[in-house]
């Protein structure tokens, strides 16, 4: 991954991990934090994306402060069942992402709803849709891990 980033890919990554600004020209203000103009900053943001290095850009919420809850759930989703009941998961617009993972339980997915009632009645639908189990793993602390490039 690393081979594939030039210097200022690294500077970019590591400015807008703590903040994105919140003006008329978010971009152009972004830009010349990081020294660069808005058009090269844009096209960055476009191929880190294209070529995977980058799996999102947008903000990050915290649910639970704007009354809403996240919970990550897990399926044990047998191996001929695995592409069909992905699409039925994926299907509720309150699943974030979902990823398949070499273990029994080999679904994993991530639920953010509006209201923290929500999270019970998606799994309750989830499960009804499928007749698979969902086992819901709430957070019990939270951790902020940081990703930094020397640049």
């Amino acid at each position: 991954m690393m081979a594939r980033m030039d210097e200022v890919d690294r500077r970019i990554i590591n400015a807008l991990q703590g903040g994105f600004p919140i003006c008329p020209a978010p971009y152009a203000a972004a830009a010349r934090t990081i020294g660069i103009d808005q058009d090269d900053l844009l096209q960055r943001l476009r191929r880190l994306r294209a070529d995977g290095l980058l799996s999102r850009f947008g903000p990050m919420y915290h649910a639970e402060k704007l009354g809403g809850a996240l919970t990550l759930a897990a399926m044990a989703v047998p191996e001929g069942r695995f592409d069909a009941v992905a699409e039925q998961v994926n299907a509720h617009r309150e699943v974030a992402h979902n990823y398949a993972r070499e273990h029994h339980l080999n679904m994993w997915f991530v639920l953010a709803t509006e209201q923290a009632t929500r999270i019970g009645e998606v799994i309750a639908e989830i499960e009804a849709e499928t007749g698979l189990a969902v086992f819901n793993m709430p957070k019990q602390e939270e951790f902020f891990i940081g990703l930094r490039f020397e640049a």
